[in-house]
């Protein structure tokens, strides 16, 4: 089948700067600009824990800045992968299993802009994003029910793995065959440092929320855990006090944080609100490319890699504009599609029929599981199309969540990712994957 998938002219043009970025790709030329100074640098040699300039896994007011900026300024960060190097590009789903949660995300940061004062905000343009020279790869894992699950943990509870290998802007995996798409690779987390009143309020709400199910599987959230945290540059006793109140970072929270907007590109803006002097800008846990919802928990697909950024203030932002959450700009390059197949699902429970009152996480659940059973006509296996889905740049959405008593939700899919066509015809689905699967537990 002829592939058709359209690119902007902007996107075409980047296919040189996901490497070249990143020092990979030929010689600079006079009239070509320098990067940007970089402000953190990583050494995948190395674990987190070894580096000389400490990253930090924790959320917590007073880690101190790596550098403070002047508005106006822009530089170029590097980031460990979300789990600090625990992944190898291996067949074996042992190291996804395995995962320590309580260390990750691996932060770099955080980043103090000049001038920058409770109340404002923080004005952060995403300049270019790539994956580092010297790991031209990412990996999507489904998490053992035991150590994390996903959204779909009941149906698929064991651990699995799927590497991906970069090709220019493509990527396409020994794992997953028969697809193949252009990455929107951003910052899964990025955010600034929360004040005292807000890292108390939060920690009370969610210690509410684990006392009601303390023993859960998976848990309902991560408390607070210090014997791995990092805390950046914070050392001793300091450091130990902080990191037994500081937050994890799974979670999203009014600072930012776990966001996961797969839009959030080269050429989006990001306005967050400043809740510590200097504002304290950190990110990590950078993604080649996901579908909405990362539906498998490790749903992107995870990568070491580099950002450069440009840095600004709102002074009184948040009062002018009435900011809780930071309001996200998406950028404007990403890949285009001209066909969907678009699967739907309502309230209903699919173990027990019960229904249930516009309940979206249900329908939206509904609507995965039929995309998936869809997938598996043409040869995936159920893991392989988990994973399409929480990779390759799907769109969910709620549809409808008026109509009582059935939330509406859908899950579109493109069509042109696939090496072959998957659309409905008088024949019926033809297998096209040859028998072959995700990495396994051995």
């Amino acid at each position: 089948m002829e592939r058709r998938t359209f690119l902007t002219g902007a996107v075409a043009a980047a296919a040189g700067s996901l490497t070249a970025g990143a020092g990979s790709v030929g010689a600079q030329t006079a009239a070509t600009p320098a990067a940007p100074k970089v402000a953190f640098q990583v050494d995948l040699k190395k674990t987190p824990e070894s580096a000389q300039i400490k990253t930090h896994n924790r959320w917590h007011p007073d880690i101190p800045m790596i550098e403070t900026f002047k508005p106006g300024a822009e530089f170029r960060v590097e980031c460990f992968d979300w789990t600090g190097g625990q992944i190898a590009p291996d067949n074996s789903a042992n190291d996804v299993r395995d995962v320590d949660l309580t260390k990750v995300h691996y932060l770099s940061g955080p980043f103090g802009v000049e001038g920058a004062e409770p109340g404002d905000l923080m004005v952060v343009d995403i300049l270019d994003i790539g994956y580092l020279h010297d790991s031209p790869w990412g990996f999507t894992g489904i998490f053992a029910k035991e150590n994390g699950g996903g959204f779909l943990v009941d149906h698929y509870p064991q651990a699995h793995k799927a590497i991906w290998d970069f090709h220019g802007i493509y990527t396409s995996s020994r794992h997953i065959p028969g697809v193949r798409w252009a990455g929107i690779v951003h910052p899964g987390l990025i955010g600034c440092l929360p004040d005292r009143p807000l890292l108390e309020r939060a920690n009370k709400r969610e210690a509410e929320l684990l006392a009601t199910n303390p023993n859960r599987v998976p848990p309902l959230l991560v408390p607070p855990y210090a014997p791995t945290a990092l805390m950046g540059q914070m050392t001793g006793r300091t450091a130990q006090t902080a990191a037994e109140e500081a937050w994890r970072t799974v979670p999203p929270r009014e600072h930012g944080g776990n966001c996961d907007i797969k839009n959030l590109s080269r050429g989006s803006r990001v306005y967050f609100p400043v809740y510590v002097k200097g504002g304290g800008l950190s990110m990590g846990d950078i993604h080649w490319s996901q579908g909405d919802g990362e539906i498998t928990f490790c749903g992107a697909i995870e990568m070491a890699g580099w950002i450069d950024l440009h840095v600004d203030l709102i002074k009184g932002g948040i009062a002018k504009y009435g900011v809780i959450n930071p309001i996200f700009q998406p950028s404007p390059i990403e890949p285009h599609f001209s066909q969907y197949l678009v699967f739907e699902g309502i309230s209903v429970d699919e173990t027990s029929g019960k229904q249930l009152y516009l309940d979206a996480h249900v329908a939206y659940r509904r609507a995965c599981l039929n995309a998936i059973e869809y997938l598996k006509k043409f040869g995936y296996s159920g893991e392989q199309a988990y994973m399409i889905l929480g990779t390759a740049p799907c769109e969910g959405r709620i549809s409808g969540i008026v109509d009582i008593p059935n939330a509406c939700c859908t899950l579109a899919i493109p069509t042109e990712i696939f090496d072959f066509d998957i659309r409905p015809n008088a024949s019926g689905p033809t297998r096209m994957v040859p028998a072959s699967s995700v990495a396994n537990v051995t």
